[in-house]
């Protein structure tokens, strides 16, 4: 889920690095667009410049002709006015303009317009120079006073409303942000969870109901595929048997029979030993599906796992294992009176299987060594051997598989890796962990990691002698 928020919280900080370039381009434009407008007002034809200009070439007589061909070139009219308020001359001045003005007359269209024609006033020694625009060429202020204060404040305004649309848009960034997890949180849990093969369900409306229908509607059928999987392997279990345990009852009397000739006991022996690793199969097979589809259920207690490795140690001994191979126990103190809670069944299980699993793959013989090591909040269990080992491959291809068949060798002996998937699924059914490290020609190696409390342990003064 980490990793989903992670995707989340790049993709808004994307869009919002985004939006601020846009702002940024926004206001480049509307920079060049505004200098470039105000540069023409302020250019050649501007009331400043033109005011100047003919201003300097103006006297009580008239224009000069460069003046007036300047005036005309814009479309701009001009008077000049006497201090009494009357024209010296005028040019191209509208109909509708007067031709004579009192002081209110002049200080009110001196600073606005006169009949809608914005006009420009320059003060000259002989008297006043008027310069008149074309309608809506441009816009005055009549009012064009504002208080030091306001001046002042307007970097406070502007800063303000600029930190004001960083915050909108950090919490825009942040409630977007937490309203998508808040709503796909679910469904990425749920995806997970089906990755991990386990059923899922979800209540989710609005906009993603259709994804969490979709994603309930793939849990029905991956439940309904599992269930059926489980309920075919363990009806092929049952059914098979009784006819399975048929053929290992006449196998062994024809074995145990005197009467018959020495090729036929030979024969119904190996027909018997064969009948066994079936059965052995058949079981694994079982049990790995009811723990990999969760029906098997974990009958959890507190044992003592020294305890448990010893009884497991004696019953591989009274079962009539071979005198080649050897079983050894090592205990390390501070792991001999740790408790672990598990299902012993399952446990001991396990451990047989390792064991068995050395057996088979050294008909030579090995020694095998079963220890214990607490760490304070891990027991490590190790199940080893000095025999033939794992080729690299092997243990890689035993590693990337969950499990593997193989076929019968010239001993007629079926060898399948569904003891070490069974291994591993009791061990994860336990929340604990299985490595395996192997080296061919050098042993093999297995290491059950228990997660365990520093306070699971018992009195060593409570506890049975029990000899290794």
């Amino acid at each position: 889920m980490k990793s989903f928020g992670t995707y989340i919280s790049k993709h808004l900080a994307s869009f919002a690095v985004f939006l601020l370039i846009v702002v940024i381009v926004n206001i480049i434009l509307f920079g060049l667009t505004f200098y470039h407008t105000v540069s023409e007002d302020y250019g050649e034809s501007s009331p400043r410049a033109m005011l100047e200009m003919i201003s300097d070439g103006a006297t009580a007589e008239g224009l000069t002709d460069d003046a007036v061909r300047k005036l005309r070139q814009y479309n701009i009219w001009a008077m000049y006015l006497t201090p009494n308020g009357k024209c010296f001359w005028t040019l191209d001045v509208p109909e509708e303009v007067p031709q004579n003005y009192n002081v209110q007359d002049v200080a009110s269209f001196s600073k606005g317009y006169l009949e809608d024609y914005p006009v420009f006033v320059w003060n000259t020694d002989e008297g006043l120079l008027v310069l008149g625009y074309p309608k809506n060429s441009y816009m005055k202020l009549t009012s064009n006073y504002y208080s030091v204060k306001a001046i002042q404040k307007i970097p406070l305004y502007v800063t303000g409303m600029l930190g004001m649309d960083v915050l909108c848009l950090f919490l825009a960034y942040y409630f977007s942000k937490r309203r998508i997890i808040q709503n796909t949180e679910p469904i990425v849990e749920a995806i997970e969870t089906l990755a991990d093969g386990k059923p899922a369900s979800l209540h989710i409306d609005g906009e993603l109901s259709e994804i969490a229908g979709s994603v309930n509607k793939a849990s029905q059928i991956i439940s309904r595929q599992n269930e059926a999987r489980a309920n075919w392997i363990s009806g092929v279990s049952h059914d098979i048997r009784t006819p399975l345990s048929m053929i290992m009852g006449y196998a062994g009397r024809i074995a145990a029979d005197e009467a018959a000739s020495d090729a036929v006991r030979e024969q119904a022996e190996i027909v018997r030993r064969q009948s066994v690793k079936i059965k052995e199969l058949v079981q694994d097979l079982n049990l790995v599906s009811q723990l990999e589809y969760e029906m098997q259920p974990l009958h959890k207690e507190q044992i003592r796992l020294s305890k448990l490795i010893r009884s497991c140690a004696a019953e591989l001994l009274n079962s009539g294992i071979s005198d080649d191979y050897t079983i050894e126990i090592d205990i390390a103190p501070e792991a001999e009176n740790a408790m672990l809670e598990c299902d012993a069944r399952l446990i001991s299980r396990a451990i047989n299987n390792l064991v068995q699993n050395s057996i088979k793959h050294n008909p030579q013989g090995c020694r095998i060594r079963l220890s214990l090591k607490n760490t304070g909040k891990t027991l490590i269990l190790t199940v080893a051997d000095n025999g033939v080992g794992l080729t690299p491959e092997k243990l890689q291809e035993l590693e990337e598989k969950p499990h593997y068949m193989e076929s019968t060798d010239e001993r007629l002996d079926l060898r399948h890796g569904l003891g070490l998937l069974l291994v591993r699924q009791i061990v994860e059914a336990h929340g604990g962990s299985v490595r395996i490290d192997s080296i061919s020609n050098q042993g093999y190696q297995a290491n059950l990691s228990f997660q365990t409390s520093s306070t699971d342990t018992v009195s060593s003064a409570w506890l049975p002698r029990t000899p290794t």
